[in-house]
């Protein structure tokens, strides 16, 4: 077993089921976090509770690629707390209106650009017009905050969203989209022909560019969003096939599906994936470690709790973190973590306590 790793060599040899000089850990702290916490981590950034806590960070860098249209325009605009994208085409537009939440610290879809069967040709039109294509500016500052960062973490990258899930979650949202998807079927699949090659340029065109340490589709997967046999039908092959481009440029490509994972575990296996991100335990999501390891012996598991569990004592996340790593097989390929985004209600002293018992925590690389 290694005697002293780098975070960012930690990161990777978990990711790579290789050994490690102990488990990865990984509190997911986001803009909402700090602002709900006592002085004086409410006025430090995230990276700097970080480096108390002694987490093994993971980066997200700046994306190396731009869109360019021809006939078609997105143009986003902002007015204080509300955000605006508007889809025009020679013949109509479309909008779709994002909230920002100050709890949250995050946006949010209240209307969404899909209605109608002629927006979903509006949006086909979109999507046919597009190209991707290396930003030379934008892949400077990405090589540039990657020699930044060096072995201080693990550094990211997204490709985008498979076209199933840009669909439910952000043209026209997870009621209208199942109505749609059954009423005009023929119509939202050419729809997803249309996504599925503008996401195909772009993970080649990002697999073979960004310095990122890894690759990332934020899926969002859940079965409480979509059926199984609608990840079999629309997720699967096209999640496939841009797994089969990460793997031809050796890239490490990891899926963040942060729901109810459990009735697909059989065919996520399937997937050349090295990771699965967010790996929510129950009773938030319903899929534990051991779930994952049985049916997905090759993938990264990174995640193994959940937002309720964080709202306990330190002791009693490290009571059912230890009940849930004890009964695994092995431990490579494990990075704990608080699965989604850390509930500000887990003050930073609770998570530092954790932190330092999983750094002891005899993990078992056999």
């Amino acid at each position: 077993m290694p005697t002293s790793m780098t975070p960012k060599e930690r990161w990777l040899a978990a990711i790579h089921l290789q050994e490690v000089d102990r488990l990865p850990f990984w509190p997911k702290l986001d803009g909402s976090y700090p602002r709900a916490q006592k002085s004086p981590f409410n006025n430090m950034p995230n990276p700097v509770i970080h480096d108390w806590i002694g987490s093994d960070q993971h980066i997200g860098i700046p994306g190396c690629i731009k869109e360019v249209r021809t006939s078609t325009s997105v143009e986003i605009t902002r007015e204080a707390n509300l955000m605006r994208t508007e889809y025009r085409t020679p013949r109509a537009q479309t909008q779709m209106i994002q909230l920002f939440d100050e709890d949250s610290q995050a946006w949010h879809p209240v209307e969404h650009p899909v209605k109608t069967l002629d927006d979903i040709h509006l949006m086909t039109e979109i999507y046919e017009d597009v190209a991707v294509e290396l930003d030379p500016d934008q892949f400077q500052q990405s090589k540039d905050k990657a020699a930044e960062i060096g072995q201080h973490a693990l550094t990211t990258n997204g490709i985008g969203k498979s076209p199933l899930m840009h669909w439910v979650e952000f043209l026209a949202g997870i009621e209208n989209a199942h109505y749609l998807l059954n009423d005009h079927q023929n119509a939202v699949e050419t729809l997803f022909a249309a996504m599925h090659r503008d996401m195909l340029d772009r993970a080649r065109l990002i697999a073979e560019h960004s310095p990122a340490d890894v690759l990332y589709l934020v899926e969002n997967t859940s079965t409480t969003l979509t059926s199984p046999q609608q990840y079999l039908d629309f997720c699967y092959p096209h999640i496939a096939d841009y797994a089969a481009i990460t793997d031809e440029y050796d890239r490490n490509l990891v899926l963040h599906m942060c729901g109810h994972l459990k009735a697909l575990l059989p065919h996520l296996a399937k997937l050349r994936a090295r990771a699965f991100e967010a790996f929510t335990s129950p009773t938030l999501g319903n899929t534990t470690l051991l779930d994952g390891r049985s049916q997905c012996a090759d993938k990264c598991l990174i995640g193994g709790t959940n937002a309720m569990l964080w709202t306990n004592s330190a002791d009693v996340i490290i009571a059912r973190i230890e009940k849930d790593l004890d009964c695994l097989p092995h431990h490579r390929g494990i990075v704990v973590t608080s699965a989604g985004v850390m509930t500000p209600l887990c003050a930073p002293e609770t998570i530092k306590e954790v932190c330092e018992w999983v750094k002891t925590y005899p993990a078992r690389m056999n």
